[in-house]
């Protein structure tokens, strides 16, 4: 008697795992990411070394818009980066003198924190000339641009590389909160 007692408990335990299993990898891969900021290209808005989540099925069933924040897959070096999105399909995108300008239009960029751009030693955004985007291009910048690597550094994103948006920080808990644009 006590043998199936300990073997119905075991059984029991292994389906419990298993069925928690399949939970996480669904909600990893189809709901939420874990993701955590590393360095500082998107300082102000994002600090080193806060983790939070981001929103996968968000960018499966939303249009991804400009100025969302989101996170991109690097496949060669197997790496995920938060930028933000600047430039959507079929555009063109240039900056002269610090200034964004999209289809040759000046476009404010009031998520930038003015007075860290404006203390900011040395120049903080460098002159692109004009790039004109495809079907399923972005372009894609950190909000800390004199030192973050992005669509300068790897040219513009396709859309499958971003694989979700926004990021809600859980820790440090006095930078609870979403950040979505």
């Amino acid at each position: 008697m006590e043998k199936n007692n300990i073997k119905k408990e075991v059984l029991g335990f292994i389906k419990e795992i298993i069925i928690s299993a399949v939970i996480i990898f669904v909600l990893v891969n189809f709901v939420v990411r874990s993701v955590q900021v590393e360095g500082s290209s998107m300082y102000p808005t994002l600090v080193d070394n806060e983790i939070g989540v981001t929103n996968v099925i968000g960018r499966k069933f939303g249009q991804i818009k400009r100025f969302d924040i989101v996170v991109i897959y690097i496949q060669d070096k197997n790496e995920y980066i938060v930028k933000r999105v600047i430039g959507l399909p079929n555009e063109t995108i240039s900056y002269r003198d610090g200034q964004l300008f999209i289809n040759d239009q000046k476009v404010e960029e009031s998520f930038l924190d003015t007075e860290y751009v404006k203390n900011y030693q040395g120049q903080f955004m460098n002159d692109i000339s004009p790039i004109q985007l495809g079907d399923d291009q972005y372009y894609c910048l950190g909000d800390n641009r004199p030192v973050s690597r992005d669509s300068r550094y790897y040219g513009p994103f396709n859309e499958s590389q971003i694989i979700s948006k926004g990021v809600l920080i859980l820790f440090p808990f006095e930078r609870f909160g979403l950040k979505t644009w």
